[in-house]
């Protein structure tokens, strides 16, 4: 599978005016798929006719993401007049899983829904002394509706008044994970509590934190973010990498300065756990438990290493690298790997062992 690339520059609005106009015959129907899984997802779920709601909640969440980021507003809107397409509809498609949660799991606290097939990505951050590569390394699949791997683009961005960038991410969103020239690099996976809200979305937050000059910089925005429902954040520089488990509740941040951090899709701090919005499910525990076997106490790391982890199929349906055909409602449909230290990246579209991997820099 081929990544498409795109590379846009100028304004914040003549960015999203750009990427909107060279995607244009993606985005309306990337829409439509996102609307028609998230009426599935509540289906599934036992709230068949709670769906609409998202669109009050997108709505409420664009005002405070307007307020909160003027310019990764301006950009998201010029995406908008590019495509075609309503701003407010393509923004709440775009956080589907935070506006599904803000409408499921609004409530203080709760009993987590039933257990049902399990969406969710691994990342993974391997600092300095364990690699060869004069630096750190980190990076992440990105796992979610098998659908959506049609619509992964990495787009180079050079802003007359930023840092430019790289972002991985679906046509007509915003950063889903990327690095920047300075070499900050930035990624997430989902995890699910109570006290969801109209919020910020969590790619707005990614794509304000991918502007940052450097770690430092970014866990300060993500902490003073006001989050619409809960995710980890991962966040690097040559010089510092860390990861928070965030949510509108609570932001617990985590360092790698003592060894390697992995994650996948549950609640690892007893703060969120009591607040958990779904019963932690066997291939969130087993991928947390592979990276862990992998990783733990790896050294001589190197990028292909980390593209080899990202590939493992050894525990079936419950692997780090997951295919449509395993029918658990989720597939990886992008992979992503960093050295901050040589401001470089790689990416495919699709699982690692299937993609077709394209260097991201800044030469």
């Amino acid at each position: 599978m081929k990544l498409q690339t795109i590379d846009v520059a100028g304004t914040p609005r003549q960015l999203g005016r750009a990427t909107g106009e060279a995607l244009r015959d993606r985005i309306p129907p990337f829409i439509e798929m996102r609307l028609t899984a998230v009426r599935g997802y509540m289906a599934e779920r036992g709230y068949p006719d709670e769906w609409p709601k998202i669109f009050e909640v997108g709505e409420a969440s664009f005002a405070l993401f307007e307020d909160w980021d003027p310019e990764g507003h301006a950009e998201h809107c010029g995406i908008a007049e590019g495509a075609g397409v309503d701003p407010v509809r393509l923004f709440t498609a775009a956080n589907m899983t935070d506006m599904r949660d803000a409408v499921l799991l609004s409530a203080e606290r709760g009993e987590p829904l039933r257990r049902l097939p399990e969406e969710g990505c691994s990342s993974l951050i391997v600092p300095a002394d364990r690699t060869t590569v004069g630096g750190p390394l980190v990076g992440q699949t990105w796992d979610l509706n098998p659908p959506d791997v049609e619509f992964i683009v990495a787009i180079r961005r050079r802003p007359t008044a930023s840092p430019q960038t790289w972002s991985v991410t679906c046509t007509g969103c915003l950063t889903l994970m990327g690095l920047n020239e300075h070499g900050l690099s930035v990624g997430t996976t989902n995890i699910k509590t109570y006290g969801s809200r109209p919020g910020v979305g969590y790619l707005s937050i990614l794509h304000r934190a991918i502007r940052a000059v450097d770690a430092e910089e970014a866990l300060a925005l993500v902490l003073s973010a006001p989050h619409a429902g809960a995710h980890t954040y991962w966040l690097a520089d040559a010089h510092r990498q860390v990861e928070v488990e965030a949510s509108p509740n609570a932001q617990i941040v985590r360092d790698a300065s003592s060894g390697p951090l992995w994650r996948t899709n549950h609640c690892i701090t007893e703060t969120h756990q009591a607040l958990e919005g779904e019963v932690p499910g066997d291939s969130s525990r087993a991928r947390f438990a592979r990276l862990e076997q992998l990783a733990g106490s790896a050294h001589g790391v190197d990028p292909e290493t980390v593209i080899r982890w990202f590939s493992d199929r050894s525990h079936g349906v419950h692997s780090i690298n997951r295919y449509p055909e395993d029918e658990q409602g989720t597939a990886t449909n992008a992979v992503f790997v960093a050295s901050p230290a040589q401001a470089k990246g790689w990416a495919c579209r699709g699982p690692a062992d299937r993609g077709e991997w394209v260097e991201l820099s800044f030469d």
